[in-house]
């Protein structure tokens, strides 16, 4: 992710996202081209946001946090300060990232969530935890612990449930009945 953040911050100049009502961006946030932010969203100071990452309404988005390119993160979804978020990450409604374990202990530890994950709704990831890359979280989950690649994780807490390529399998053929 560090590679990211400096990539984004040399790529990022004072571009303006597409916003909705209400929105209030914190000081040196920077964004990527074609970004939008829909109605009554709050962006804290030092934030970063990657090209074409869509951002819905009723977002707390704190300090600090680093959003990859084309992420789409639904609404009333909380990005605690601190965490970060790869590329190309879909992030459900009612979903939090959190940063610390014993809230108000100023011990931050962020979650941070790598590419290509996808996060249903009512999701919380707890401080401190590392989703992997091309992962996914089923709506409802509360994570615990860390997430290898490649996994699909659910429930209360967390636990394996099929490898992505499963997921993806069981996915197509919902698509393909459907039509």
């Amino acid at each position: 992710m560090k590679e990211k953040d400096r990539s984004l911050e040399e790529d990022s100049c004072l571009l303006k996202p597409k916003t909705g009502r209400g929105v209030i961006i914190g000081r040196n946030v920077r964004f990527g081209g074609n970004v939008v932010i829909w109605n009554y969203v709050v962006i804290g100071d030092n934030t970063r946001i990657g090209d074409g990452t869509r951002i819905g309404s009723f977002c707390d988005i704190g300090r600090d946090v680093v959003i990859g390119k084309n992420c789409i993160i639904q609404a009333h979804v909380t990005i605690s300060n601190g965490c970060q978020v790869g590329d190309n990450v879909f992030i459900g409604p009612n979903t939090s990232l959190l940063n610390d374990r014993f809230p108000n202990s100023k011990c931050m530890t962020p979650s941070i969530i790598e590419d290509n994950v996808i996060i249903g709704g009512c999701v919380t990831i707890l401080p401190n935890v590392t989703v992997h890359e091309n992962s996914v979280i089923a709506a409802g989950s509360v994570v615990t612990k860390d997430v290898p690649p490649e996994t699909v994780v659910k429930g209360i807490p967390a636990r394996s449930m099929m490898s992505r390529q499963e997921y993806e399998e069981k996915r197509e053929a919902f698509i393909k009945k459907r039509r």
